[in-house]
């Protein structure tokens, strides 16, 4: 609660001097929450001890409709966010992250859901000697995804608003270090909205939203990243994926794929090794190959110069059984002109995360 009370004092001094520094037609909002951590792994039943609680911080910028993409999301902010949050267990300690993120409208503006993603940091992850217990943290650095629905009321009480709802707070590590059994959080928010302008802009409404048509292109993508497998200290090693995909445009916000991937995974090389050598009762005899080949469908979602993109793949080219034959890639790709993009996709099976990729690629 110490650090509510911090992050409240912080917001009101900050408002003092906001205007001078801020662009008009920007709000900030500071949410308080608590909650439960979500028991999706038995391994880290003895980890949830308490009521997870922290406060979430954002500036955000509103749109009006100066540019095409923004009608047709219904004029949605963009912003940045702080988020503190007590775990309430010493083992896992706390988390401080920062985010980027977009707020979509419904019901006539007065429901928002935020969509944010960033990086956090982690106080106490896991350690064999100091800290063996936090086996959902193999690091301090955490990939970290959060969702907020929330009914939203600005300008109540002068530049004063109020917005309640709920929060689903991720964090993973994305196996880039072992362990990584993550954390999310289900949590109940509330909290305030302050305007930085008394004037408010006219919405914008004269899309020509004439149908899209555009021939099927053709991608090529190159990711890499490091990873580890689930055995603690087998050691990072560097993956490359190769992927090739045409996709179809749909309309000016969707498209759909079809493609390629192969996977060169050197964790895979350590992991058939040491299964080979410490569990001859699984039958690997250590030369299998560490290489995958999948098929994937696609869709994406397009968003200014950012885009969604989700996949299914099934892999064809399969030697050695890790984790199952399908996977899912979910993430966030910019594009710079129309030819070119980067991407940083979280690659897994279910709900076991594999990697996070960071790729290039070219449109053709």
């Amino acid at each position: 609660m110490k650090y509510w009370l911090l992050g409240f004092s912080f917001l009101i001094s900050f408002l003092l001097s906001a205007q001078k520094r801020l662009t008009s037609d920007s709000y900030l909002d500071l949410n308080y929450f608590g909650g439960n951590i979500a028991l999706h792994n038995n391994d880290i039943l003895h980890l949830i001890t308490g009521r997870p609680e922290g406060f979430i911080f954002s500036w955000n910028k509103k749109t009006f409709g100066n540019e095409d993409w923004e009608q047709r999301y219904n004029y949605p902010d963009y912003g940045a966010s702080f988020v503190y949050q007590d775990l309430k267990n010493t083992k896992l300690g706390e988390n401080f992250g920062l985010y980027a993120h977009y707020n979509f409208y419904f019901f006539k503006r007065n429901v928002m859901l935020r969509i944010a993603q960033g990086l956090a940091y982690n106080t106490n992850p896991y350690d064999k000697i100091d800290n063996p217990k936090n086996v959902a943290f193999g690091s301090d650095i955490l990939s970290s995804t959060y969702l907020m629905l929330s009914y939203k009321k600005e300008q109540i009480f002068d530049r004063f608003g109020l917005q309640a709802g709920v929060s689903l707070i991720h964090y993973s590590n994305a196996n880039v270090k072992a362990p990584n059994t993550s954390v999310n959080t289900i949590a109940l928010n509330v909290g305030l909205t302050y305007n930085l302008d008394d004037e408010v802009s006219e919405y914008i409404d004269n899309l020509d939203d004439e149908k899209f048509t555009e021939p099927v292109r053709y991608n090529l993508a190159f990711r890499t990243g490091i990873n580890e497998s689930d055995v603690i200290r087998s050691g990072q090693f560097p993956f490359y994926i190769v992927s090739a995909y045409a996709d179809k445009r749909l309309s000016h916000t969707s498209a759909i794929q079809f493609g390629v991937d192969a996977f060169f995974s050197n964790f895979l090389k350590e992991l058939i090794y040491y299964q080979s050598v410490s569990f001859p009762e699984e039958n690997v005899s250590g030369d299998e190959d560490y290489k995958r080949v999948g098929l994937f469908v696609g869709h994406e979602l397009f968003i200014n110069k950012i885009s969604v993109v989700t996949q299914l793949g099934y892999y064809v080219h399969y030697p050695f059984d890790f984790e199952g034959r399908t996977y899912i890639r979910l993430g966030l790709k910019r594009y710079f002109g129309k030819t070119f993009f980067g991407a940083v996709t979280l690659k897994s099976h279910g709900a076991k995360a594999e990697a996070v990729e960071l790729g290039i690629g070219v449109r053709l």
